[in-house]
């Protein structure tokens, strides 16, 4: 019983640590490795990205965990279509998280987070500069009742602030995450940015339905021109919905693979106060990620 309540505390610091970030929120992973891929409809751009991450938890005291880790994404766009700028400076955008999380027991039934989490986010054309750096974080409280015996139907409740600095809001949003077992075979998450409902065949396959918000928000460190404006950012934000297959090799080691179809795709090039410039190719399409993870 010892055990398992441990592995349940490392379990809470990692999905706080998570929390703050909307392609890795609501997972429990300690080490990743992902392929993403995103053709545009009727057109011969292209969306492809790859990432890399890995957590550490440090227990501190009992209850008390510090965490620490980061995560590399590398996004490829394949801008193959006609467009009124040279598209050589987007090719390749860099985003790199830096990770770090404090969580400790409040009482019986909460658990308190804070996470800081700076982040490079650039074409990284020219040397480090100022506008390619960021920082967001946030607070949450965390009920998990996921291991309770006395309930018949264990969840987690998540409720928190976020600040993102790329979002271009001035103040922290709201942040909801509820889990719910419904029984041996069903469970089902529902929050932002991501909502699921999962089948369990058995102990090692895995099918779910989910939905969810993936994106990006860089600097381009040499500006571009277009149409007579001046473009230093590019952002893309995109909601999905699809069916996602897991199979675990072992109780901690897991391959996926999710099917998708955008329901909104917006890939903008902004100015320097993040107004929009330029909308490239915006038509809804397929959406594939896969990869194998290491999980609690």
């Amino acid at each position: 019983m010892i055990k398992w309540r441990s592995k349940c505390l490392v379990l809470q610091v990692i999905l706080i640590f998570c929390c703050t970030h909307i392609v890795q929120a609501q997972l429990t992973d300690l080490a990743k490795l992902e392929y993403s891929f995103i053709p545009s409809s009727r057109s011969e751009d292209q969306y492809t990205r790859l990432r890399a991450s890995l957590n550490y938890p440090i227990k501190i005291k009992d209850t008390d965990y510090l965490l620490v880790g980061g995560e590399y994404n590398r996004i490829l766009l394949n801008l193959e279509d006609e467009y009124p700028f040279n598209t050589n400076e987007l090719k390749i955008l860099h985003v790199i998280d830096f990770n770090l999380g404090y969580t400790f027991k409040w009482n019986n039934d909460w658990r308190l987070g804070l996470t800081v989490n700076p982040r490079i986010a650039s074409t990284l054309t020219t040397t480090l500069k100022g506008d390619d750096l960021f920082l967001n974080g946030g607070i949450f409280a965390i009920k998990d009742r996921t291991d309770a015996t006395d309930i018949e139907r264990p969840y987690r409740l998540v409720l928190g602030l976020t600040y993102n600095t790329t979002a271009g809001i001035p103040f922290p949003l709201p942040f909801v995450s509820y889990y719910r077992k419904v029984n041996a075979k069903w469970s089902f998450n529902a929050g932002i940015p991501k909502s699921n409902l999962k089948y369990f065949f058995d102990e090692k396959n895995m099918l779910q339905l989910f939905s969810g918000l993936d994106g990006y928000f860089a600097n381009i460190q040499q500006p571009i021109d277009v149409n007579g404006q001046l473009v230093n950012n590019i952002s893309l934000s995109v909601a999905v919905a699809g069916v996602g297959y897991e199979y675990f090799f072992t109780k901690n080691l897991v391959a996926y693979t999710y099917f998708g179809y955008t329901f909104r795709l917006r890939n903008v090039l902004r100015n320097r106060d993040r107004e929009e410039i330029f909308g490239l190719n915006e038509l809804n399409a397929f959406y594939l990620r896969t990869g194998i993870k290491f999980k609690i």
